[in-house]
């Protein structure tokens, strides 16, 4: 074979081999075409981003931040989801908390209103009766509304309080000191067993709240002539502050739903009470890196138990 022949077969073979590689270049890019393609519909459909099987590094990469770019979107609309819920669901129960106290008020103020109508005189004593029932309804909702605030700023972390050593006996005889009236006029005896003073990781004054709830919920399910006990026991890392009553008690399937937003055991529904003091003081605790648990059987009393840090000292 001469070179002449020799030569053109070489060039019919380069040609041969470049179209052939321009189809493989042509079906890599239409493939990473149609495979970025969907990766788009998937995006804009709302759909999960499928991994294209392109080997290729720089596609492989633009797909993976693809997927967790959709994974990001539908975190963030899940979230978006839930928030609105939680609104709905929080103005829903603002609005059943608000009704009953708001409904009285009016009843009461109609009443007052209406004095001396129709030949009816209400009495000086009913009068004050009246008034002084339109002040607790008042009290009632004034209590609400600020609990509520307190409950969805801690939850939105809009409020930030500083926890630190601080001795517990003060904080503890504060909470007495709230509910003390309200203990007298059922005859519940309230004992504080001995214990050292100490100082433990939390805020005074949330702390107190704390406490307060516990104690006002001891005083409202423990019978007249009851008996509500303080007392505490140390631990290497947290100490314990109990609250035991002599009350009604709570039923094993409610121990850990009576921590939640708004519940309400079904056997003091028609009991005075709004079911935000748990929650509320669940959320003070979490704040101070401490924690609350229950222990009680129906009809035997309840135990609360508080745990905070102990202080390095």
């Amino acid at each position: 074979m001469g070179r002449m022949e020799i030569l053109a077969a070489a060039a019919v073979i380069l040609a041969a081999g470049c179209t052939v590689a321009a189809w493989i270049f042509y079906r890599q890019k239409k493939n990473m075409y149609q495979a970025l393609s969907r990766m788009m519909d998937d995006l804009l459909e709302d759909r999960v981003v499928t991994l294209t099987d392109l080997k290729e590094g720089e596609v492989s990469a633009l797909a993976g931040k693809a997927k967790r770019l959709s994974e990001k979107l539908q975190s963030e609309i899940g979230q978006a989801t839930q928030e609105k819920e939680q609104v709905k669901s929080l103005i829903s129960n603002m609005s059943h908390q608000l009704k009953t106290p708001l409904t009285n008020i009016m009843m009461y103020e109609e009443i007052l209103s209406s004095d001396g109508a129709a030949g009816t005189k209400l009495s000086k004593e009913d009068q004050k009766k009246f008034l002084a029932k339109m002040r607790a309804q008042s009290e009632k909702v004034d209590w609400i509304l600020n609990s509520l605030f307190k409950m969805v700023r801690l939850e939105q972390n809009v409020i930030v309080f500083e926890a630190g050593p601080n001795l517990i006996r003060k904080t503890i005889l504060d909470a007495v000191n709230l509910i003390y009236e309200k203990a007298q006029r059922k005859q519940i005896e309230i004992e504080t067993e001995y214990f050292p003073d100490c100082s433990l990781f939390h805020n005074p004054r949330w702390t107190t709240e704390v406490f307060a709830n516990l104690l006002e919920n001891a005083v409202k399910y423990t019978p007249e002539g009851g008996k509500i006990t303080i007392g505490m026991q140390r631990f290497e890392m947290y100490t314990e502050i109990r609250i035991r009553d002599t009350g009604i008690g709570i039923e094993q399937k409610e121990q850990t739903e009576i921590f939640k937003r708004f519940y309400r055991s079904r056997g003091v529904e028609n009991q005075e009470g709004s079911g935000i003091g748990l929650y509320l003081s669940k959320l003070i605790l979490e704040k101070e890196k401490g924690y609350m648990n229950v222990a009680s059987r129906k009809g035997m009393g309840s135990c609360f138990s508080v745990f905070l840090q102990n202080s390095q000292e």
